[in-house]
């Protein structure tokens, strides 16, 4: 990275999911201390503060295949523009989740940019789950297939009626958990996944490796999407869906370190951190020292 200007944008949002907590990842990861320590690595931070989200308690559930789908649209609306700004003003766009149905408005806020972007997607599951696949009507399921003009026109529409993201540059890094359907319609898509299974057959060098080359193909850099589910739970306890059997805490450390290495990183989010499922904020510190790797820390 050669740009040394982080904005943090705080998205409290709870509405994706079922399980609640992740409204307070956005402050348990500023408690852990990230802007002091990207300071210390000669960042300049502009904190943006919270995007205001109303709480699940004040809102009632007009359609269970879509839960909250109104509210999730006005959030992204907003913070899509938010995004789109930050990139215009040459800064890099830190977003701090919040369960994963931001990346709506992360990629098409990045999308409004003259920038070109790959993107690398870190995560338990493939989210690319539509209105007709879904089983739970949980939207933190859906954001990348929404991101590439799948699913409900309330959402696909935000930013502009068209596909946000190129397939040809997408990546998928970690999978372990995926829908019987939402599993075919990635086959039928360009999107590159990478499980569980390459990374225990490869190695997650070699993983990153591959993935930095297909996501920085003809692009102008690289948008990192990181769910902490996509870690061990032994390791991240903390998070909004836990599922055994995820990366370490070093093959996490290794991924973010060989990016920042590649210099193609130009925006990231850091999403599913659940306070009330951690224990001593270990997840969120966790999420700081991951987001510090990305953005140039090394331990020599």
């Amino acid at each position: 990275m050669e740009k040394k200007v982080v904005r943090i944008i705080g998205v409290p949002i709870d509405l994706g999911a079922d399980r609640r907590g992740v409204d307070m990842g956005p402050s348990a990861i500023r408690y852990a201390g990230l802007n002091a320590r990207l300071k210390r690595l000669g960042w300049i931070v502009e904190d943006y503060g919270n995007i205001d989200v109303p709480v699940p308690e004040t809102r009632e559930i007009k359609d269970k295949k879509l839960k909250y789908l109104e509210e999730i649209v006005q959030i992204n609306e907003q913070l899509h523009l938010i995004v789109a700004k930050a990139k215009k003003d040459g800064v890099i766009p830190l977003i701090l989740g919040g369960d994963h149905s931001l990346g709506i408005g992360t990629i098409a806020g990045l999308a409004l940019s003259e920038q070109s972007f790959g993107l690398i997607w870190f995560d338990t599951h493939g989210d690319y789950n539509t209105l007709d696949t879904t089983e739970s009507g949980n939207i933190h399921g859906m954001p990348l297939a929404i991101s590439n003009g799948l699913g409900a026109p309330e959402l696909t529409r935000i930013g502009g009626n068209k596909k946000k993201l190129r397939e040809e540059n997408t990546v998928i890094i970690g999978a372990r958990e995926m829908d019987p359907q939402e599993k075919e319609l990635l086959r039928r898509s360009k999107i590159k996944v990478f499980t569980m299974r390459d990374i225990d057959q490869i190695g997650m060098k070699e993983v990153v490796s591959q993935g930095i080359r297909i996501a920085s193909q003809g692009t102008d850099g690289i948008h990192i999407s990181f769910d902490l589910d996509v870690i061990d739970p032994e390791e991240a306890p903390g998070v909004g869906t836990p599922v055994p059997g995820g990366i370490t805490y070093r093959e996490a450390h290794l991924a973010m370190e060989l990016l920042a290495d590649s210099g193609y990183i130009s925006s990231m989010d850091v999403v599913e951190v659940n306070p009330i499922l951690d224990n001593h904020n270990k997840t969120a510190k966790l999420a700081v020292g991951l987001i510090c790797s990305a953005f140039g820390e090394r331990i020599f």
